[in-house]
């Protein structure tokens, strides 16, 4: 007896061991529903009523060594590549239908229950389709603040604010032009090496609106290539020059895969020669803080440099975090 309760033992015990190994063949991996998803704010927008789409790369099935969804847009370092101008004939007929007339806006003093501009809202709900951020709205956005700096040309103070920046462990966007990008590479450079976003702001600073697709590709490519070639970098937003924008131009830059940064804040800080008063600045910046605000400031303020050390403190003290721009 004793010899086969040893066998039956042994025998229940190979039955458990194949079931366990057949088990674990078979388990289905979890599927969290995110596989080759690329996240965004997207949805229909004005492109649609022509067709044009962002130059999103197609999705392949997700695999341990691909990137993640978040790295394959088209507004991450290194994923923009412009179409050629000569496959853009076709695109250009489509964008010569939409209207090119100059769109009036800017943040004005309404604001709604969340102390964001009434405009950049409204525009927003209008154009955001575009890929295209007067401000940024979503949960994903909540207590989130971008810092934006426009750079038409060098006065002596953008060190000093890179200093800052890196200080207080802050990534910022500087929108150049190519005299900017020509004159100063060693401060573009630091501005890439330093984890900041280097934004297009056009070759040679248009209306944009006064111009044919073709001559607004110009401008965009230019300054694109230049970077691209003298810096590795490749850029991918871009701020009009003026704030100055059209349908029509807001087609383009989604065409060739940019995403147009606008803004929620801005003050007078452009006049070298008429500078706010520090204390008064300092409120001016700090005085309407919202979720998703993007801040324009300008570089060739001396004002701007000295209090955004200050400032910086006093939006975090406040509960917000400063995020870096499209990723």
């Amino acid at each position: 007896m004793k010899k086969y309760r040893v066998l039956a033992a042994l025998l229940c015990a190979a039955i458990c061991f194949s079931m366990t190994a057949c088990f674990k063949k078979e388990k289905p991996i979890p599927d969290d529903g995110m596989s080759g998803v690329i996240s965004g704010e997207g949805g229909l927008g004005p492109a649609d009523k022509i067709e044009i789409t962002p130059n999103t790369p197609e999705s392949e099935p997700e695999t341990e060594s691909e990137p993640d969804a978040e790295a394959l847009s088209p507004y991450s370092p290194g994923q923009n590549e412009l179409p050629g101008k000569e496959n853009m004939s076709g695109e250009f007929e489509k964008l010569a239908g939409l209207p090119c007339d100059q769109v009036p806006w800017g943040p004005g003093t309404n604001f709604d229950a969340d102390g964001r501009p009434t405009a950049c809202t409204a525009l927003q709900k209008q154009y955001g389709g575009y890929c295209a951020d007067f401000v940024r709205t979503g949960e994903e956005f909540e207590n989130k603040v971008y810092l934006t700096f426009d750079e038409g040309y060098e006065n002596g103070y953008t060190g000093a604010i890179l200093d800052v920046l890196k200080e207080k462990g802050v990534s910022a966007v500087f929108f150049i032009t190519l005299p900017y990008a020509k004159s100063q590479p060693e401060l573009v450079q630091r501005m890439i090496d330093e984890g900041h976003v280097v934004g297009n702001h056009t070759a040679g600073h248009p209306n944009m609106t006064g111009i044919s697709p073709e001559e607004g590709y110009d401008e965009v490519a230019k300054l694109h290539d230049y970077v691209e070639e003298n810096f590795g970098y490749s850029m991918y937003l871009f701020r009009f020059p003026e704030g100055a924008f059209s349908e029509q131009n807001l087609a383009l830059l989604q065409k060739m895969g940019y995403r147009c940064v606008f803004w929620s804040f801005a003050y007078k800080d452009w006049d070298p020669d008429s500078q706010m008063e520090n204390a008064k600045a300092f409120d001016k910046v700090t005085g309407s803080l919202h979720s998703g605000e993007i801040f324009l400031l300008h570089a060739v303020s001396k004002t701007n440099a000295e209090i955004l050390g200050d400032v910086i403190d006093c939006v975090r003290e406040k509960g917000y975090t400063f995020e870096v721009y499209g990723k």
